[in-house]
């Protein structure tokens, strides 16, 4: 072999030798990258995780801290509606030691409704035309009303409450039938049904 060949042959060889020895550099890098996306996914998955925790013990708390206050606020509910009843067969016109007696009444009344709105206990007593809510009434009876249109609350038989927004009690009502309302009082001999059959409009 003459020293043209050997000559032009040497520079073919050395670039197909130094190809393979770039790719294997990079392959430490890419699996350092590879290393710290796998570490950055578990750091963010725990710190969500570690939220959701911190939710959940938040809402098991509040959670605990309603119902103590929800058995003990059932309780005092028996003292309130005998103070209403006592305040209702007070006299109107109470004079002497009478009048200082509904006076206490009173004073003790609005003191325990304070007392209940400060821990978030909320008196429910829909006046009459309020539309009927099954989620804080509760209907005793239903009955024909000229001047209350079918399904709203004739009568407020007694008071309900509300603790946070969960129903401790329902207000039991009386609920106008269906056709109550002015068409009633047009035409007094119509029929409302009620639960328990067909009961005359008539007066």
């Amino acid at each position: 072999m003459n020293d043209t060949e050997f000559d032009t042959a040497a520079p073919a060889d050395a670039p197909s030798g130094e190809a393979p020895a770039a790719t294997d550099d990079l392959a430490p890098l890419d699996a350092v990258i590879a290393e710290r996306d796998q570490w950055r996914d578990r750091a963010l998955r725990a710190a969500a995780e570690a939220e959701n925790v911190k939710r959940r013990s938040e809402t098991q708390m509040n959670d605990a801290r309603a119902y103590a206050i929800q058995r003990f606020a059932r309780d005092l509910l028996g003292v309130a509606d005998n103070l209403e009843r006592a305040l209702q067969a007070a006299p109107k016109n109470a004079e002497g030691g009478e009048a200082g007696l509904v006076t206490g009444l009173e004073m003790t009344q609005k003191a325990l409704l304070t007392a209940f709105e400060t821990n978030g206990l909320k008196r429910v007593a829909p006046e009459p035309g309020e539309a009927f809510d099954p989620h804080l009434h509760q209907a005793m009876m239903e009955q024909p009303s000229t001047a209350v249109s079918g399904g709203c609350v004739i009568q407020t038989l007694q008071a309900g409450y509300a603790l946070f927004g969960r129903t401790v009690r329902p207000a039991m009502v009386v609920v106008a039938a269906k056709g109550s309302g002015a068409s009633a009082a047009a035409n007094p001999y119509a029929q409302t049904e009620t639960p328990g059959g067909n009961v005359d409009a008539k007066a």
